[in-house]
């Protein structure tokens, strides 16, 4: 091993790969995208430098909606946050405590991650139609006729009804780091603190969620991250309606560059996702202080 970290000929080669691989799906299609957000172009004719036209209208048009798509992602986010990480949290602590079919509720929480974000929407889609949809009509069955709506069909409900399938395709995911975070505490740690008196409670709140602020961090840069570049679920379930409701950046670009065919301004987009990513990452991982256990 210490001959092949020694060999520069091998290092390159072990590397190379990797780094073709990266700079061909990400680096280069990134630089492009900048290139283009400083273009007026239709994808056919050829491209206007317009400088930064893109942007300025990008944040200063009404009719572009954008800062009303990062509002949407934002309380996208901050749902995420608040309440997806937090139950996410809730069941890490409670399946680890060693509970009757820990490994078949672990399975059963995390196989909505696996399973298509196509396929999932197409399955709410169902749950929330008006008609025979499982929540309506559930609601009537209990005499609840009043809470009945047409959940994707109206700006109050679009964007919440879009958060629900999210929160249940990805609190597994959220788990299951967790609990990985939950499982490397040290057994003498909690074993000491049930001998000095603490009970279970005091054992998680002061002891085990300490320990995972690391684990709880990434989880935060996912969560807040994740939001930003929603895109799949909501196109399937919304489209980004009604009247924009559920709109979010990422839908915006799609309907820019193939409904509009405006490559440069959805270009601007793009690099704007790219930045707020960075921006709100780098932000959190500032925020969020944590040490080396």
């Amino acid at each position: 091993m210490d001959k092949i970290r020694k060999n520069k000929l091998a290092i390159f080669l072990f590397i190379f790969p990797a780094a073709v691989l990266f700079i061909g799906i990400i680096i280069v299609p990134i630089i492009m995208s900048a290139i283009y957000s400083f273009h007026e172009w239709d994808g056919i004719t050829e491209m206007k430098f317009i400088g930064v036209k893109n942007y300025i209208e990008l944040f200063t048009s009404e009719s572009a909606g954008f800062p009303k798509t990062i509002m949407n992602a934002m309380l996208l986010a901050v749902l995420s946050v608040f309440i997806q990480l937090p139950v996410s949290l809730a069941l890490a602590l409670r399946i680890s405590r060693g509970i009757k079919g820990e490994r078949f509720f672990m399975t059963v929480f995390f196989i909505p991650v696996l399973i298509s974000t196509v396929v999932i929407g197409q399955l709410w889609l169902k749950i929330y139609n008006p008609r025979y949809g499982i929540l309506n009509v559930a609601l009537e069955a209990m005499g609840l006729d009043s809470w009945c709506h047409t959940w994707l069909g109206e700006q109050k409900t679009a964007l919440l009804a879009v958060f629900m399938p999210t929160l249940w395709q990805y609190v597994g995911y959220h788990m299951l780091l967790m609990y990985a975070g939950v499982k490397s505490v040290s057994p003498d740690v909690i074993e000491a603190a049930k001998i000095d008196g603490a009970n279970g409670w005091q054992v998680s709140t002061r002891i085990i969620i300490p320990l995972l602020k690391p684990v709880i961090k990434i989880c935060v840069i996912f969560a807040v991250t994740g939001s930003l570049k929603a895109f799949d679920m909501i196109y399937v379930l919304t489209g980004g309606g009604p009247d924009h409701a559920s709109e979010v950046p990422s839908t915006l670009m799609v309907t820019m560059i193939f409904g509009q065919s405006r490559y440069g301004f959805g270009s601007a987009i793009a690099v704007s996702i790219i930045f707020l990513c960075f921006f709100f990452a780098i932000l959190i991982k500032r925020c969020i202080k944590t040490e080396e256990y």
